[in-house]
């Protein structure tokens, strides 16, 4: 009887543990659903009497759209132009999006990879390791023209927040990582990713 209890409990979990990425899927699914299309198709069947499920969400892409062509041609530009310099002149704005700003123009360039490769830094004290991403390279012209990395060291889960650290390349450890499997490990807090360094 306790084995038929353990089997099953066992299946269970595991039932349990298959359906979890299929239940978040679904629930953001739902949310964006809920968030954005029921909305957007409130207001248009209050203001025309017409409407289909999804027809917020098609609409949403429209406007994303045109604003896109907008944004490409002169007067487009011009606006946004003059948008910027409003917001670069309010103080606690003005800091935000500059950095919008700057993940826009990053993004914006398909052959500039934000993240060069994954590294292993000691951080913190000696021995113990963490993972960084390299962003770029830096020269000390104090010190003999020498290369030093620019890493920038996420706080999991979150990896739009961290710290940048400069770092000889001698004193980082290639894991052996794609960014993909980097990343997948930072998202779920080590969790999910390699299992082993290469």
């Amino acid at each position: 009887m306790q084995n038929l209890l353990t089997h099953v409990r066992k299946y269970i979990i595991r039932g349990l543990l298959a359906i979890i990425p299929l239940a978040l899927t679904y629930l953001a699914v739902m949310f964006f659903y809920s968030a954005i299309d029921q909305r957007v198709v409130g207001i248009i069947r209050k203001t025309f009497a017409f409407t289909f499920p999804g027809l917020g969400i098609l609409l949403v892409l429209a406007s994303l759209y045109i604003l896109g062509l907008v944004a490409s041609n002169v007067a487009g530009k011009q606006l946004f132009h003059l948008i910027e310099k409003i917001m670069n002149r309010v103080p606690l704005v003005r800091t935000t999006y500059k950095v919008g700003q700057q993940l826009k123009t990053t993004l914006s360039l398909p052959d500039k990879h934000i993240f060069k490769k994954a590294v292993l830094v000691e951080y913190l004290k000696p021995g113990m390791w963490t993972l960084g991403f390299v962003t770029g390279k830096i020269v000390d012209r104090k010190n003999k023209d020498e290369i030093l990395f620019k890493v920038f060291v996420p706080t999991p889960p979150n990896p739009t927040s961290g710290t940048m650290i400069l770092v000889r390349e001698s004193e980082t450890r290639d894991p052996g990582w794609s960014i993909e499997e980097a990343l997948n490990s930072v998202l779920s807090a080590g969790i999910i990713g390699p299992g082993e360094l290469r």
